[in-house]
């Protein structure tokens, strides 16, 4: 029998909006990760499917058992959490890098790569990679985060899906690749372990761009298909940590769906190749 006042609000049948208020503002509360912003169509259809796996009927009977139920919370927090990633996602985007961003990198004496909203690692292999492939990976370090710690301790291991290894080899080809992919992994059972000297200058930690705040000076930021499940405000909020993050003439990358129109610091940034999110700061 549904609770008095639900029956209309259970899955498929639409629901109150303070109920999802009210699931994120103790969400925030309890842990401090803020969804509060996050673009709402996406939330929603997030918050409904965990609605219907843990069987609560409504957000309501979610935020109730999320309050009593440590396991349920990390559930939603791994639904809530952008974990989609590649290695080496959109190749034309690695080539640019190669091409456009490499020669300026091999100036610096010392290289400071950010690789936020990194979720399961795979990014940040991908510009290990490409950094070793040129030469430049000995004199680099690359931090990758994530708000999601259970996502970085999968990272932490360099064990992907051999099941994904075709594909990734895919995009490594056409992203520029010099040698071969497999050169990179040992294929233990259905996985695929990482060559471990790929993680010497790789350092995992939780950060949260939504409530976090700028903690290094780098040469190159990669922030792919994180910007596109927030919100207007929120976008400028992470906009404006980038940008105080980035160092005079580093470059911002960006994913394939996002740029910087009507970003605060807009004039601030130039393209440097004709349809890639790929901008350096000039001011």
């Amino acid at each position: 029998m549904s609770r008095p006042g639900t029956a209309g609000r259970r899955y498929g049948q639409g629901f109150e909006p303070t109920e999802l208020d009210l699931l994120l503002d103790g969400i925030y509360r309890v842990c401090g990760f803020d969804f509060r912003h996050y673009a709402r169509p996406s939330i929603e259809r997030r918050v409904f499917r965990r609605v219907r796996a843990e069987d609560t009927g409504t957000i309501a009977g979610l935020a109730e058992r999320v309050l009593d139920d440590l396991g349920c919370l990390e559930r939603v927090l791994g639904d809530l959490s952008v974990l989609t990633t590649t290695m080496f996602r959109d190749p034309p985007l690695y080539r640019a890098l190669r091409a456009r961003v490499v020669p300026a990198l091999r100036t610096y004496p010392f290289i400071r790569v950010w690789a936020a909203g990194c979720a399961t690692g795979e990014e940040a292999y991908s510009i290990a990679i490409l950094l070793d492939e040129e030469n430049l990976y000995r004199r680099s370090r690359i931090y990758a985060t994530d708000m999601n710690e259970a996502a970085l301790a999968r990272a932490r291991t360099g064990r992907f899906p051999l099941g994904r290894m075709h594909e990734y080899t895919g995009n490594y080809i056409a992203g520029g690749g010099t040698r071969a992919f497999s050169e990179y992994f040992t294929v233990h059972g259905d996985e695929a372990r990482f060559d471990p000297r790929l993680a010497e200058n790789l350092v995992f930690a939780q950060h949260n761009l939504v409530t976090d705040r700028r903690f290094n000076e780098f040469n190159l930021i990669l922030c792919r298909n994180v910007l596109i499940y927030f919100d207007r405000a929120l976008q400028e909020r992470v906009q404006n940590l980038l940008y105080g993050s980035l160092g005079m003439l580093g470059v911002l990358a960006l994913g394939a769906k996002e740029s910087l129109r009507s970003a605060p610091h807009q004039r601030c940034y130039e393209e440097l190749e004709e349809g890639q999110p790929l901008y350096r700061r000039i001011q």
